[in-house]
């Protein structure tokens, strides 16, 4: 293999979804440059029966290379653990395997066992610090060949709030919808001019909470008022993730162990878990479903963004109380 492609297996490690879930493109992207034809698996740990990862990893008659991605790897069983630990000491060539592990105790055998074969390590900083968020912006606006002056990038972190999703959103929006080589504070401020009223977090508050009125209410404020459709999308989106997250995590944990566990401060654990009344797994995934479908829309697939949006409000809504 050229040097450029990636190491045969690489384990991304760390819990600021955004960041990890790039690491984990950056070595799809690279494994398919050098062959474009390369069939990419998609796993996610608790799903993943043993032997699987053997059948995928089994060399093609025909040579074909193959990715296979790996999510949640802190949920793989004991035994496919042992499966994977085992294939990294001796990984085909024609196979990129990539694994995504938040960190934390839980899946902790899969980590040391595959630094222990020599896998690569990526490792993920969470972000923290506000001075850490500013550069995220920064870096963001420059990856998209533009600058964001000092004052610009701070009142976009103060309109937008910490979430790197939507920080990522907003300042893709505003390279999107400006022309200055360098973006200006005056640009944000005339961008979100409507995000001190009603920002995307309240629209998916309200519609986590199932109140339907006052979400509709509030997301038809938020597009009138200047809030780009992306960002009350990637708001829901960021809601019901955090569902998901503090809905699976182990029982036995309390306070400041399970923040640390799902990397949340406690205040918004403790808000999550009030949110969580009402919500099933089956409900869940047909609002998280309606999200994406809706992000399909809002980023070029529909003609109507509007409606796009209210009928994902309405699908979350109705699909809280499903189990």
């Amino acid at each position: 293999m050229a040097g450029t492609d990636p190491a045969p297996v690489t384990l991304v490690l760390g819990d600021e979804e955004l960041l990890a879930e790039r690491a984990v493109g950056a070595v799809v992207a690279a494994a398919r440059s050098g062959d474009p034809s390369a069939e990419v698996h998609d796993l996610l740990g608790g799903k993943v029966a043993t032997g699987e990862l053997t059948q995928l990893t089994s060399p093609s008659l025909f040579g074909d290379r193959s990715v296979v991605v790996i999510r949640s790897a802190q949920d793989l069983a004991k035994d496919v653990i042992t499966e994977v630990v085992s294939y990294a000491k001796q990984p085909s060539d024609d196979t990129v395997l990539v694994l995504a592990h938040p960190g934390g105790v839980k899946g902790k055998a899969l980590v040391d066992g595959v630094k222990k074969a020599g896998a690569k390590v990526v490792t993920i900083n969470k972000v923290t610090k506000a001075g850490e968020r500013l550069e995220f912006i920064k870096g963001e606006v420059k990856r998209a060949g533009r600058n964001i002056a000092g004052d610009a990038a701070q009142a976009l972190l103060d309109a937008v709030g910490n979430d790197l999703r939507e920080l990522a959103a907003a300042a893709s929006q505003l390279v999107f919808d400006t022309e200055d080589k360098t973006i200006s504070a005056a640009a944000v401020a005339r961008y979100h001019k409507g995000r001190a009223e009603v920002t995307g977090f309240n629209v998916a508050d309200s519609a986590i909470e199932g109140r339907l009125a006052e979400a509709l209410e509030q997301l038809r404020w938020a597009l009138g008022t200047g809030v780009a459709p992306v960002l009350l999308v990637s708001a829901m989106a960021g809601g019901l993730r955090s569902l998901a997250k503090v809905g699976s995590a182990p029982r036995n944990l309390r306070g400041g162990q399970l923040a640390s566990h799902l990397g949340m401060p406690p205040w918004k654990v403790d808000r999550v878990k009030r949110q969580l009344n009402g919500w099933g797994p089956e409900g869940l995934s047909r609002a998280i479903q309606a999200v994406a479908n809706a992000d399909e829309q809002v980023k070029g697939g529909g003609a109507d963004t509007g409606y796009a949006l209210e009928h994902a409000v309405q699908v979350i809504v109705t699909s809280r109380t499903g189990r």
